[in-house]
């Protein structure tokens, strides 16, 4: 299984420590969030990873040469002219995914390099496979600005938005999720009750997704995977609501999180 990294993004809310390094490169207990998650990938059984750069970008190729990869095949999928937001910078990074015949049917794992969790990855595995799934999120329920919202089948049916004005409906795909646009459900089906979670970060995809990711980069997978849902595709949640997880986006979380790996919550 093979895995990607999205360490691209200029870690604003970790200022200032970011002023000098890229947020993978930021370091809790004397390890690198880089190293964490790699770590991490190594305890799953992943050896090898693509991690998108750009800012500081040069410093993380530095870091990995001193560090020989950490034993792994690491490539970077260097975003030097722009961000391109995650389903852009997957949809660049589309190759590595697909370089090997007889591994195209092959899930894999893509992890944001700011979060750190002791989710059952094997677990999540099992669901994608067992469901056929086009795309599987770690969601748990949890406060959070930007909800999606999965209906009683775990199937991805819409979201909130944190720039809503208030008292705005969210956002619902068009179509029923168990539904194809070529076989809609009657219009008698009365559809599921929505159920918000917050996403963790951490998606197991089919490469079957790739070649569907037809937005213009920059862009968000989050706005691939509604469209997709609204066409039948499987989208599915994961939820993980009693398993440790941890956003790093801010140096209070970064403390934090330096307790929780002292006092082993985290694992």
């Amino acid at each position: 299984m093979k895995a990607m990294i999205l360490a691209a993004g200029l870690g604003t809310r970790l200022r200032p420590l970011t002023d000098t390094r890229p947020k993978a490169l930021v370091e809790i207990n004397n390890r690198t969030l880089l190293e964490i998650a790699l770590t991490r990938l190594r305890t799953f059984g992943i050896t090898e990873a693509i991690i998108n750069v750009h800012h500081f970008a040069d410093m993380v190729v530095q870091y990995l040469k001193s560090k020989n990869n950490f034993g792994m095949r690491l490539e970077l999928s260097r975003e030097d002219d722009q961000l391109l937001d995650t389903g852009g910078g997957l949809k660049k990074a589309a190759w590595f995914f697909q370089e090997d015949s007889a591994r195209l049917d092959e899930p894999f794992l893509l992890h944001n390099v700011d979060v750190i969790s002791a989710i059952d990855l094997a677990a999540m595995l099992q669901f994608h496979t067992a469901q056929q799934a086009l795309a599987t999120l770690a969601v748990q329920s949890r406060p959070s600005s930007r909800q999606l919202l999965f209906n009683d089948q775990l199937q991805l049916s819409g979201r909130t938005s944190s720039t809503a004005t208030p008292g705005c409906a969210p956002q619902i795909v068009p179509h029923s999720p168990l539904a194809t646009s070529h076989s809609p459900l009657p219009e008698s089906t009365t559809p599921s009750p929505l159920h918000p979670a917050a996403f963790s970060g951490i998606h197991i995809l089919s490469p079957r997704l790739l070649p569907q990711l037809t937005e213009t980069a920059p862009f968000s997978i989050i706005d691939s995977y509604l469209r997709l849902s609204s066409l039948g595709q499987k989208i599915l949640a994961f939820r993980h609501d009693h398993s440790y997880w941890r956003d790093l986006g801010k140096p209070a979380d970064l403390a934090q999180a330096a307790l929780d790996l002292q006092s082993k919550l985290s694992r």
